[in-house]
């Protein structure tokens, strides 16, 4: 005996604009009014019309009301890191905060081809009203084009200082490259590498460089994994130490890298922090967790991601008031994997 499967249900059709006007013996119009920002609806006629929807379960369509304000409500949330799970934080914020504002983030992956001629083609596509640029190394000429294309936009991580125009929320990676690097040599560690993610990438080179500034003599390799992924610092860690067997210590362009360096350090049997120290840079919550506890330079991801989010509201708002760039703090943060101050030097 053949067993019948059930008739699927068609779906219900979902409430319209016209089905919460009849319910509130009002006219389309003053629908269309109730749900718009700013448009003129008496109080009585409001009441009505918010009633009938939510009694019908009516929500108004952004896209079609987008055809008559010029409006999408839609942010494009531009990066090549959506392997880092770093970044998978920042994203979360991203959406939760914008959503809270009643906009919708566009999600554009860099990484699908070298120019982004593709995210800013979608971009373009979609008419988003204004662009975040959440990443230090987007291609060579990517914000300038944005802008070319009248989309308001705002570098997230990008370099401090740059001269395209572009306003940029970023930490201070310099003085973050110094911190690490002053407190590795507090621990006279006298045989240190620097290990970044892509050589172009802007925060890779200025951690670097503040790092090597202060590291000085005591900096025997710096090396570049080509991305900021636990693999890449895997490898990159076992060619280090291939190459300098000696090394006592490493400053890490950021979290993913450092944990990757720590389990090629588990790999060959090397104790760290006993033989060698390793430092990251962002306090990712990862960084925490009692496997690894690392030292790292913490860069203040939570207030950056609101101030540029409250930023390129009040530009769409007042378009002709472009926003000033901001550069943030950053903050030590011992844990367990840098060599601990001698007595004697505590006690000075």
């Amino acid at each position: 005996m053949t067993r019948r499967l059930p008739t699927p249900e068609l779906p219900v059709a979902r409430p319209r604009a016209r089905d919460v006007a009849d319910a509130a013996g009002v006219s389309i119009s003053a629908v269309s009014r109730t749900f718009t920002d700013g448009a003129s609806v008496s109080a009585k006629t409001r009441d009505k019309v918010l009633a009938a929807a939510e009694q019908l379960g009516y929500q108004p369509n952004p896209l079609a009301r987008s055809l008559m304000t010029g409006r999408t409500e839609l942010i494009g949330l531009v990066s090549n890191h959506f392997a880092n799970p770093a970044f998978m934080d920042v994203f979360d914020l991203f959406s939760r905060e914008l959503q809270a504002r009643g906009l919708r983030p566009l999600l554009a992956n860099l990484g699908a081809d070298d120019d982004g001629r593709s995210a800013l083609d979608m971009l373009r596509q979609y008419n988003v009203d204004a662009v975040l640029v959440a990443t230090s190394a987007p291609p060579r000429g990517f914000t300038e084009s944005c802008r070319s294309a009248g989309m308001p936009l705002l570098h997230v991580f990008g370099r401090a200082g740059q001269r395209n125009g572009v306003p940029v929320v970023t930490v201070d990676n310099l003085a973050g490259g110094q911190l690490a690097g002053e407190a590795m040599m507090a621990r006279g560690l006298r045989r240190v590498a620097f290990l970044g993610g892509a050589e172009g990438d802007a925060a890779t080179q200025d951690r670097g460089k503040a790092f090597a500034s202060v590291a000085g003599r005591a900096l025997k390799a710096s090396l570049f994994a080509g991305d900021y992924t636990h693999e890449h610092g895997r490898r990159a860690m076992h060619q280090l130490l291939d190459d300098h067997a000696d090394l006592d210590g490493v400053f890490c362009g950021d979290d993913v890298l450092a944990l990757g360096a720590m389990d090629a350090c588990r790999e060959r049997g090397i104790d760290v922090p006993g033989q060698i120290s390793i430092v990251g840079f962002d306090d990712m919550p990862l960084a925490s967790w009692p496997a690894f506890q690392l030292t790292t330079v913490r860069q203040p991801m939570h207030a950056m991601v609101l101030y540029a989010i409250e930023r390129i509201v009040a530009w769409m708002a007042q378009p002709d008031q472009v926003p000033r760039s901001k550069l943030f703090s950053c903050e030590w943060v011992e844990r367990r994997t840098l060599r601990a101050l001698a007595t004697s030097r505590r006690a000075r």
